[in-house]
């Protein structure tokens, strides 16, 4: 009688296991690479940097972002990044309906009474943990110079 060796079955048992396995390492590998961060960090610095007012737009490949005055943290499935700002500190513009108008083009004199106005309001904003928010437009930074007030608002 031809037979095949016990010790067959066992190697052949372990090698579709191993197949098994690595068919699902596979399948959980992110598709996409991690958001990035940097790039996102180093639009803010360019809008942050100029002495005039400007405006700019970043497309962000995240699920999620979290804006502090100084970093910026950006998340989806592949993983999560942070980069730091260097020239903050700026302000997340999501804590107040009056800064996210004004993030989005709006005069600041229509939302605020003087300057100071919207330097204290941007400072009390500032302040807040930042959390994490869902992405569902491109980054917005907008650098506004106004009787005094000098602020960049980052959403």
């Amino acid at each position: 009688m031809i037979g095949v060796p016990v010790d067959a079955w066992y190697v052949w048992l372990g090698l579709s296991v191993a197949g098994m396995v690595l068919v699902g390492v596979g399948a959980a590998l992110p598709t996409a690479p991690p958001p990035a961060a940097a790039d996102a960090a180093d639009t803010i610095d360019r809008t942050a940097a100029t002495a005039h007012p400007a405006t700019a737009e970043h497309p962000l490949d995240a699920t999620a972002v979290r804006i502090g005055p100084r970093r910026i943290g950006l998340r989806n499935d592949a993983g999560t990044t942070h980069a730091a700002i260097g020239f903050g500190p700026v302000v997340p513009a999501a804590g107040s309906r009056e800064l996210r108008a004004v993030l989005r083009g709006a005069p600041p004199d229509a939302y605020f009474d003087s300057g100071t106005a919207l330097c204290d309001a941007s400072s009390d904003t500032r302040e807040r943990p930042p959390r994490w928010r869902p992405v569902d437009d491109p980054l917005i930074v907008r650098h506004v110079v106004w009787e005094g007030c000098d602020v960049t608002l980052v959403g």
